[in-house]
């Protein structure tokens, strides 16, 4: 079995066959997931040796001590959260060794085209269509909140190929390329001004059999692979104590002495012991994943992280109190990635309200976690028997 050891001889003989100093990133970041390093617990031949989950970390210090590039993870946390997850538990050998390197290199960035304006939360819902057509399916429908949609090569797809089955059952996962004629992708201009989220139509797009993600009718199966993973690296996230939302607060307290009073001072305690047991529990659930798959915890960890996000940003405008009110930039933007920690206040507060939006709604999940985690009793539901071309629209 890979050790600790065992890993540090493997990343130095990276290191000096590949001088992080001479080598393009590019060319470092393939070398880095040939040798099985990119991401330890995958199988070898798909960037991984079979090692332990835990021991990832060892890696990582090595490579950051030398100063190694990295994938830039935020950029490419779809594909690293949610699309390789799938395909390595249900995609074909040839999917696999097709996918997984130019993802983790972040040559190929995905997005994920799930969610769907007449579907509302109810996800299993979905009403695109898929038609076999030979060796292809012929896919039409509308998808809305896709991140990424309009820098991504690539998307995890979910359509409804059987309207006679009941919602759940009559859906199949596909894997989509967002050049393919049919795809347009249109910006949505969210309350910051930017249009980080898209809507993406489909109208008569081709997508070969061979790009289906398991079986026919089994894309819902498939999909909660897709979404616990999302939930996990949403809420989930490893960040350093006073990292994330609670770190920009937590510094104006400090250097801003005569914006304090009693009042901010105990919401600003509460929220900080709060972010910091949400950091340590999203460690301990990052431990579990070692062993297993992730499961309904994650929800919970992404309601933690929605919840405190509003919090400490609506905090922390009262706390600058005129100047929280300005905002910086309306500029309409179509950035690549969602910066909280490198924008003024106002950005913060503003765009911590889709938190609880994205990557599963806060009521949704609190039904996962009342019904997965605490095991109380589930609500009456009268159309999970009734065929989806039955269901009242």
């Amino acid at each position: 079995m890979t050790d600790a050891g065992e890993l540090r001889r493997r990343t130095q003989e990276l290191l000096a066959a590949y001088p992080p100093a001479t080598t393009g990133r590019t060319d470092f970041l393939t070398a880095r997931f040939d040798a099985g390093l990119a991401w330890v617990h995958y199988p070898a031949g798909l960037g991984g040796l079979d090692a332990p989950r835990a021991l990832q970390a060892v890696v990582d210090a090595e490579l950051e001590a030398a100063g190694a590039p990295d994938n830039d993870p935020r950029r490419i946390g779809i594909g690293l959260g949610m699309a390789a997850p799938t395909i390595l538990a249900y995609g074909t050998e040839e999917q696999k060794r097709r996918f997984l390197r130019p993802l983790w290199v972040g040559e190929e960035v995905w997005c994920q085209l799930f969610s769907e304006p007449g579907a509302g939360s109810d996800l299993a819902a979905l009403g695109t269509r898929a038609v076999r057509d030979g060796e292809d399916w012929v896919v039409n429908g509308q998808k809305v909140w896709t991140s990424s949609a309009h820098v991504a090569r690539w998307a995890i797809l979910i359509a409804r190929t059987d309207p006679d089955a009941p919602k759940h059952r009559g859906i199949t996962y596909f894997l989509c390329d967002m050049t393919d004629p049919g795809v347009e992708v249109r910006p949505l201009r969210q309350i910051t001004g930017e249009a980080e989220f898209n809507e993406v139509f489909l109208t008569d797009v081709r997508i070969p059999d061979a790009h289906r993600l398991g079986g026919i009718g089994d894309g819902w199966k498939v999909a909660q692979t897709t979404l616990m993973n999302e939930r996990v690296s949403i809420g989930g996230a490893r960040i350093p104590r006073e990292g994330g939302m609670i770190g920009p607060v937590s510094r104006t307290w400090r250097e801003r002495p005569e914006l304090r009073t009693h009042d901010l001072h105990q919401r600003l305690l509460d929220l900080w012991v709060d972010a910091e047991v949400a950091r340590l529990t999203g460690e301990r659930l990052r431990q579990q994943l070692v062993a297993g798959q992730p499961g309904p915890e994650g929800s919970g960890m992404k309601l933690a992280f929605a919840r405190l996000n509003q919090e400490i940003s609506g905090l922390e405008v009262e706390l600058l109190g005129e100047e929280g009110l300005l905002y910086d930039d309306w500029t309409m933007r179509r950035p690549e990635l969602v910066d909280f920690t490198g924008r003024d206040a106002g950005y913060r507060y503003l765009r911590s309200k889709g938190n609880s939006i994205e990557g599963g709604t806060s009521e949704v999940l609190l039904n996962i976690v009342a019904e997965r985690v605490l095991g109380l009793p589930a609500e009456p539901r009268t159309d999970k028997d009734v065929a989806w071309k039955d269901l009242a629209r």
